[in-house]
């Protein structure tokens, strides 16, 4: 795995964020953890969640992803972005730590 390195949340995660918050009028942060299971052996649970003691923190303009402690070292070095396509939008981890994934996206294998 890539050492310690927090993962990075691109602008147009953060302005997406900021669209959520806006439209709803409940500034939550992202939680984006690391959880067993999937069809790969592990896979991302990204939803709208309160901060934590233990989170790591990742902010900007008042918009926060938030990261607990057991998921920080699989999402070293990994990029949280927004995907907007044809096929659907959603936000999408990059991670160099994953050998594979399926083709949902959201499942992996170290």
């Amino acid at each position: 795995m890539t050492p310690n390195l927090p993962p990075r949340v691109t602008d147009r995660a953060f302005a997406r964020l900021a669209e959520i918050a806006a439209a709803t009028g409940q500034p939550k942060p992202l939680r984006v953890a690391v959880e067993g299971g999937g069809c790969s052996g592990f896979h991302y649970d990204i939803k709208l969640d309160e901060a934590r003691p233990d989170d790591l923190v990742l902010e900007r303009a008042g918009v926060r992803v938030v990261v607990d402690r057991v998921s920080l070292p699989f999402l070293s070095g990994a990029t949280i972005d927004w995907s907007d396509e044809l096929i659907g939008a959603r936000f999408v981890i990059e991670n160099p730590n994953a050998s594979s994934s399926c083709g949902c996206g959201t499942s992996f294998s170290i």
